[in-house]
């Protein structure tokens, strides 16, 4: 009595890796899903915010890094895009907040 033994065409191995599917219609492709992630960095959404106006481009005067602030005092939050070091999130540019260390 000899045993079954299935035709090679029909042998699968675990240990062989299977081809993805390739498709050729872009209905197929478009059942796919998802195809790229969208980037959502730390200055994502800020092209008009964090924009220069027109003819006001360059680095800040040296006036606007020797203003002197006192605890307590109210100020606007203002981001300048010319200086990225200290650069506040966006959420906060043109908020008011208060002066609590100095």
């Amino acid at each position: 009595a000899q045993g079954f033994a299935a035709p090679p065409s029909r042998v699968r191995l675990a240990s062989r890796p299977v081809a993805p599917p390739v498709f050729t219609c872009h209905r197929a492709l478009a059942a796919m899903g998802k195809l790229h992630t969208i980037s959502r960095g730390y200055r994502s959404g800020t092209r008009n915010k964090f924009s220069k106006k027109y003819r006001s481009k360059g680095m800040p005067g040296t006036s606007r890094c020797m203003a002197i602030f006192r605890r307590g005092d109210y100020v606007d939050i203002v981001v300048d895009p010319s200086v990225q070091k200290g650069m506040p999130f966006s959420f906060y540019h043109g908020r008011t907040g208060v002066v609590f260390n100095v």
